[in-house]
């Protein structure tokens, strides 16, 4: 009975280590997938809601082509900066080879790509022949398939399609010290090739539309496609990758490329949406997008995000993330408006408005680095720019 009694006791002790070596392992799996399917739900809803207000701006170019006015313009291009807005947020989708930036046939080169070199498009001061738009006898059909076969075609600033075309066929070049582009109305209806710029501006519109829907139907539920694959493949993988996302986007992207180029530089042609003056909303858009995946909150959808997988190993550090994640996009919608305004030759670092960028690149910096460390808690190893 003795000996029974302390197989007994020895089976209850093994059992017991047992559970507590698997929850020292952290997050569960059945957490782990919940993050996953969230995060997956979220990309959908994200990129669904930027389809929408894409088709609104097309549906905004569309009235002013048909009866230019400087009304129907003003209007185009409200409507371009609600619908850059809403793009903002799901940049956060990136840099792990998925529908938006696979190798093989991601269109975010087509949809984003910057800086631009305007006067591959059309006409810029000093040169009023630059430009596709005013070279007809080379190219005699402005249509979809020429103007994909042309971007980034002899030069990554030789950008034809996506965000910045448009914008750039909606504002024209950004001359002003205070303020955005300003292109007259008369580029639409009396001035040299306006039929044609009328017809580049609607088949840009008219791709953009295309390639969202093609990243909207890579995520979409009950398909077999991109989503099924993600939400099926090992939740570390697929954690990875949402964690390499949003470190990626903090600092290689958004405090590298997208801010500290142009601030070291001084140059407005470094700044990302420099024809509209658009940038500072364009870097809160990209930093709200990290903190909507660490949340789990995407807006229509709400669920565990990465910070409840941190926070089931280290809820401290969880916080921490937290609130140097919300800091980064505080200080972006700190930095005072026009982005231009602060890369002012001879405007002095100490000025409020380049303590601000730097400020925020800084933050941003930060926030990077726990979360490797945070990654790290869960057991997983990122590598970030």
């Amino acid at each position: 009975m003795k000996a029974k009694l302390t197989i007994a006791v020895a089976l209850l002790l093994v059992a017991a280590l047992s559970l507590v070596a698997c929850t020292s392992r952290g997050p569960s799996d059945e957490l782990k997938d919940s993050v996953v399917e969230n995060y997956a739900a979220g990309a959908y809803a994200s990129y669904s809601q930027s389809l929408a207000s894409a088709q609104s701006m097309d549906a905004a170019i569309d009235r002013f082509l048909e009866d230019p006015s400087q009304h129907r313009l003003d209007a185009a291009k409200r409507a371009w900066l609600l619908a850059r807005d809403d793009y903002g947020v799901t940049e956060i989708y990136r840099f792990y080879e998925g529908p938006i930036d696979n190798e093989a046939d991601g269109p975010e080169g087509l949809i984003n790509a910057w800086p631009m070199d305007e006067s591959y498009v059309d006409y810029v001061e000093g040169d009023s022949g630059a430009g596709i738009i005013n070279m007809p006898g080379e190219y005699p059909t402005i249509d979809a398939d020429l103007l994909v076969s042309l971007n980034e075609e002899g030069g990554e600033e030789n950008i034809s399609t996506g965000w910045h075309a448009i914008e750039f066929l909606l504002w024209g070049q950004d001359l002003n010290g205070d303020g955005p582009g300003y292109r007259p109305v008369s580029d639409y209806t009396t001035a040299d090739n306006a039929g044609r710029r009328a017809t580049y501006l609607a088949v840009s519109s008219d791709l953009l539309l295309s390639h969202l829907q093609d990243i909207v139907n890579a995520w979409a539920p009950g398909q077999n496609n991109y989503r099924a694959q993600f939400v099926s493949k090992d939740s570390d993988a697929a954690i990875t990758d949402i964690i390499t996302g949003i470190g990626e986007m903090s600092r290689g992207e958004l405090a590298g490329e997208r801010m500290t180029v142009a601030y070291e530089a001084r140059s407005q042609e470094d700044e990302h949406s420099c024809f509209s003056d658009n940038t500072i909303s364009d870097i809160v858009a990209n930093a709200a997008g990290v903190q909507r995946v660490y949340s789990g909150d995407y807006g229509s959808i709400s669920g565990p995000g990465v910070k409840e997988l941190i926070a089931a190993r280290d809820q401290e550090l969880a916080d921490q993330l937290e609130a140097e994640i919300d800091r980064s996009v505080y200080l972006a919608r700190s930095i005072p408006a026009p982005f231009d305004s602060q890369l002012v030759e001879g405007l002095s670092d100490a000025s409020p408005g380049r303590k601000a960028v730097l400020d925020t690149i800084v933050a941003l910096e930060n926030q990077t680095d726990t979360m490797v460390s945070a990654a790290q808690k869960v057991g997983i190893t990122i590598s970030v720019s």
